[in-house]
This record gives structure tokens, sequence and C-alpha cells, in this order.
């Protein structure tokens, strides 16, 4: 299964906080191979921007952070023309922000699931038959 994750539910892998168990499951589930996760490089700058903003984080564990993403070896893609007009569209048509609506965007393009953690977004995009809260329930096997 191909899984989009925006910020909120990869910030949950560094920060304990409502929903950790949740989005650590979805990081062992990517270890054990039962998904892949794809994100554009979008999501690079969003975990670096929030963890510069808690206060127990370094620049050296900040960077730490990023470099295990790397190291983790999800797809981390550059999005093309057609994918942020995709994206534009998402944003106009949902009332929300072209950096929600690119990871949206690249879950349709790839047919994949997004998933996000901030029910104010999902409030307004759970009508997109692949978005899921974070908080109602982490995906399984059994769900592909």
């Amino acid at each position: 299964m191909l899984l989009v994750l925006d910020t909120s539910v990869v910030a949950k892998w560094f920060k304990e906080e409502e929903g950790t168990d949740l989005a650590l499951r979805i990081r062992e589930d990517f270890h054990k191979g039962v998904h892949e996760i794809i994100v554009p490089d979008l999501l690079l700058y969003e975990i670096s921007n929030a963890l510069r903003f808690d206060k127990k984080f370094t620049s050296d564990l900040i960077t730490d952070a990023i470099n295990s993403l790397f190291e983790m070896d999800i797809i981390i893609t550059v999005p093309s023309g057609d994918l942020i007009s995709c994206a534009v569209k998402i944003a106009i048509d949902n009332e929300i922000t072209v950096y929600d609506a690119i990871y949206i965007a690249l879950s349709l393009r790839i047919d994949g699931t997004f998933i996000t953690a901030d029910e104010k977004l999902y409030g307004k995009i759970k009508e997109i038959e692949n978005c899921k809260l974070l908080s109602n329930g982490v995906l399984s096997p059994q769900d592909e």
C-alpha cells in the first residue's frame, strides 16, 4: 500500500503527542514492508520548521531528525508542474492551502492513501475518498 503522510503525522515520530502511537505504528509497518511511504520534499521543510519551534530540539537534533528520514529510504519526490496544478485546484475547491493540497494531489497521482492528523484539515477534505484521519485508526494489510 502506498501512503502519503503529511507533517502532522511524521512530526509524531519525533515528538510525543496525541496520536504518536498510531504514527509510530505506520513507521513500524513501513520498516516491515507493509507500506511504502511517499512524501513531497515540502515535508522536509515543514518538519524542520515544526521542530525548530519546539524548545526541546536543538539544531543538531533537528538535523538528526531530517537525516533519519533520508536514512529510512522513504520516497521523497519533487512535485511537477502538473502536480502543482492539481494541488492548486484541490486547494481552491476545498478551501485549504496549496501546502496541504500537494500531499493530497500526490496521493491521488500515485493511487495512494493520504493520512493526516490535522482534524481541521480533514474536516475540509473528508469527502475525498483516499484521505484518512490518523485518529480513525492505522491502516492494516487487510484494508488494502
